[in-house]
């Protein structure tokens, strides 16, 4: 299997001759080639990937994009796109030989148009997601997109790894939130799918090809987002005790059940991972007096004329006291106080990192057999890694669980880490058996490419690799990303 374009004798040249070529293009603002500037843009955040590039491009238009691929597709030298470079699975690192020009479309950050009336906003693939959510929120909408990372993610990122985020239960994934996307294809071409329609039974949904895919089909350069009435009246947020997980998925069902959806947010939070959080991330504290096994943050939100969404919140909580599912609970009193239980929420990846290794797992199975998922996995592990500390947290609404794995007090983390492909080996046998995705929102990059082949129906992998073999017959984009050819 291929990973990338084969280097050629004359590479270096070429290289310098494609480089003279781009710099004609995007000016020398749009290039760097200093070992210092490059970087920050190579390491993957959890330090798992180092790659290597002869040089970064940072066009700053979509018709630069387009002629710097074209240079790269006539002299068959591979791409990497890169967004906001927050991944967690390599996808938008190049691999180690130096062989692929790597793309950050950082400087593409015009929001291009907003219309209230149409619940739409075009924005440029470069725009950071908290700046599109604060450009929604000036004309009064909504764009729900939420996730840790979106201080600096930038949504071309999102879309291509078809973010989830702590609001998918309401809003849904990224993918939901697109209407239409512009793309530069792997020999140049533009192709402008910018379009605002809700309804188009025209044919295929081309845009749905490039949502997902990692870049590994074309690089996404700007796209039309769906825009929500911004829920002013009303939110209630609550932080539950729960007697196990098999409550909070019960918990989940009478709570629509009572109040439809406007159940925004439901987040569910393991002892371990709050007394990391109180232990090591400042602010975070147990809103409960009692210790407990599990949690829930639940968050209900609607737009103007709704009322009582406390009352009703507090009515489900109080009638799942009395059959013994949630043993304690908290409503938030202010926006303040729901904060605080927000910051739990927030404060659980960030308590790991003081803990030493730890193994992750972005899972998801259905929302029924998160209970049964949980504790086959957690005796699997804990057989296999005697001592291991699972905290596993996650958006239980659509069935996507972080199954992470602290090393055990005392190891060395370095031998424990080693011990990552067998651990996810493991985990995602027990994910499969329940007919669950090894990749709930993170993707496949070049972390699960093997995985995904191990574990995916064969017919599925077919299907992909002709896919990629149509639009990118050289194997130019991210080549080695999501499936091999």
């Amino acid at each position: 299997m291929t990973h990338s374009v084969t280097r050629q004798p004359n590479a270096d040249s070429r290289l310098a001759t494609l480089r003279a070529q781009i710099v004609e293009v995007v000016g020398d603002k749009g290039l760097m080639a200093e070992p210092d500037d490059m970087a920050p843009y190579l390491t993957e955040p959890r330090g798992r990937y180092q790659g290597a590039a002869p040089f970064i491009v940072r066009p700053a238009s979509t018709e630069e994009v387009a002629a710097v691929v074209r240079l790269c597709a006539a002299a068959r030298v591979p791409i990497v796109p890169q967004g906001g470079n927050t991944g967690l699975v390599g996808g938008g690192i190049p691999f180690e030989r130096g062989e692929e020009v790597l793309v950050n479309l950082g400087r593409m950050k015009r929001i291009r148009e907003i219309d209230p009336v149409d619940y739409s906003m075009t924005a440029e693939a470069g725009c950071v997601l908290q700046d599109l959510q604060a450009a929604a929120d000036a004309v009064d909408r909504l764009f729900p997109l939420s996730l840790g990372a979106e201080g600096s993610c930038q949504i071309g990122g999102n879309i291509s790894t078809n973010a989830g985020g702590v609001q998918v239960l309401r809003y849904g994934n990224t993918r939901e939130l697109v209407l239409g996307l512009e793309v530069v294809l792997p020999d140049g071409q533009i192709w402008n799918g910018l379009r605002r329609l809700r309804k188009d039974n025209t044919g295929y949904d081309l845009k749905q090809l490039f949502i997902g895919a990692e870049g590994t089909l074309g690089v996404i350069t700007a796209a039309v987002l769906r825009l929500f009435p911004k829920p002013k009246e009303e939110t209630a947020t609550a932080f539950a005790a729960l007697r196990d997980v098999a409550a909070a998925v019960e918990l989940l069902a009478r709570t629509r059940a009572a109040v439809g959806e406007v159940v925004t947010s439901f987040e569910l939070i393991p002892r371990r991972g709050l007394e990391f959080a109180t232990k090591h991330v400042a602010g975070v504290s147990d809103p409960l007096s009692e210790p407990h096994a599990w949690y829930a943050l639940v968050e209900l939100s609607a737009g103007a004329g709704a009322n009582g969404l406390a009352d009703a919140l507090e009515a489900v909580l109080a009638q799942a006291y009395e059959d013994g599912l949630v043993p304690d609970a908290t409503l938030a009193a202010s926006a303040a106080q729901a904060q605080d239980f927000w910051r739990i929420r927030e404060g659980l990846v960030e308590g790991q990192k003081f803990e030493g290794g730890s193994i992750k797992h972005d899972v998801s199975v259905p929302v029924s057999e998160v209970p049964a998922f949980m504790e086959r996995a957690t005796a699997a592990v804990e057989v296999l890694i005697p001592g291991v500390r699972p905290v596993a947290f996650g958006h239980i609404g659509d069935g996507n669980i972080h199954f992470n794995l602290s090393q055990p007090e005392g190891v060395d983390t370095a031998a424990y880490l080693a011990r990552w492909e067998e651990v996810n080996r493991l985990v995602h046998d027990v994910v499969t058996e329940f007919e669950g995705s090894i990749s709930a929102e993170h993707g496949i990059g070049r972390m699960k490419v093997e995985e995904n082949r191990r574990l995916k129906p064969a017919l599925d992998i077919q299907l992909m690799r002709q896919v990629k073999t149509a639009l990118d017959p050289h194997n130019i984009m991210n080549p080695g990303k999501v499936v091999e050819l």
